[in-house]
């Protein structure tokens, strides 16, 4: 079965840890071009979304289509290699290697570093050049997200997931990480992005999926969510509609 519509089509995924049910019957959708976030609570599954997604996970039940091809059971090192990749979260850089070797790593699947791609990234996020010879583990947080997704990025992807890229950063560098993903998108670059700074989300998001234990209880465009009361009241806030006038 192919589905040639949307670049990544989720359809009735279930995914079980041990016997918990971390994923009940979840359906996502997202298009070339779009920037899809998932918002939800702690533990409503979703970095299980993105793992499933990416290989990292199995799926006891559903399927995974990208690019109109079924990857439900593609290893994850081959997934990589059909134009997906992954930052995950908590950084998960090498602290013993360098900028530059954390960056090279992101381009495992091809014969060559492409140096034209390391320049665009050193663009993206000019704090890596300067500590380009510098070890990942003596960076900052925020550094280290840069390095995630400049990481991800390497391997040149179609698709690039995001998980909680504004975990436990200042204000100010939230702002400028979420500047960037725009950047990104507008590159040519879809975006699935899991975050829990739903406003935030939201404000760079075309839609969004909101997950509560397991499965998808809303989805809509970014306006819709921001406006829904429902979706205020749990996420966002009562001040969230007067924010966004």
């Amino acid at each position: 079965m192919k589905n040639s519509e949307a670049l990544l089509r989720i359809e009735d995924l279930v995914v079980n840890y041990g016997s918990i049910n971390a994923l009940n019957g979840v359906n996502i959708s997202v298009d070339r071009g779009e920037i899809v976030a998932i918002l939800g609570a702690n533990g409503a599954g979703k970095t299980t979304t993105l793992r499933s997604v990416s290989g990292l996970l199995p799926a006891k039940s559903g399927f995974i289509y990208f690019k109109g091809e079924d990857i439900t059971k593609v290893p994850a090192h081959k997934i990589v290699s059909l134009g997906m990749s992954h930052a995950p979260e908590g950084r998960r850089v090498f602290k013993t290697l360098t900028v530059e070797e954390n960056l090279f790593l992101g381009a495992f699947t091809k014969k060559n570093v492409d140096m034209e791609r390391l320049k665009w990234i050193y663009e993206l996020f000019p704090r890596l050049e300067e500590r380009r010879k510098q070890l990942a583990g003596t960076l900052s947080g925020g550094e280290q997200q840069m390095l995630a997704i400049g990481r991800a990025l390497m391997s040149k992807p179609d698709l690039l997931l995001l998980d909680e890229p504004s975990l436990g950063l200042a204000p100010l560098l939230v702002k400028a990480i979420f500047k960037t993903i725009k950047e990104i998108s507008q590159a040519g670059v879809t975006v699935l992005l899991v975050e829990q700074n739903a406003k935030a989300a939201l404000r760079l998001a075309n839609r969004g999926y909101v997950l509560e234990v397991g499965e998808i209880v809303f989805s809509g465009t970014s306006k819709e969510l921001l406006e829904s009361e429902k979706i205020q009241e749990a996420y966002l806030g009562k001040k969230a509609k007067a924010d966004i006038h």
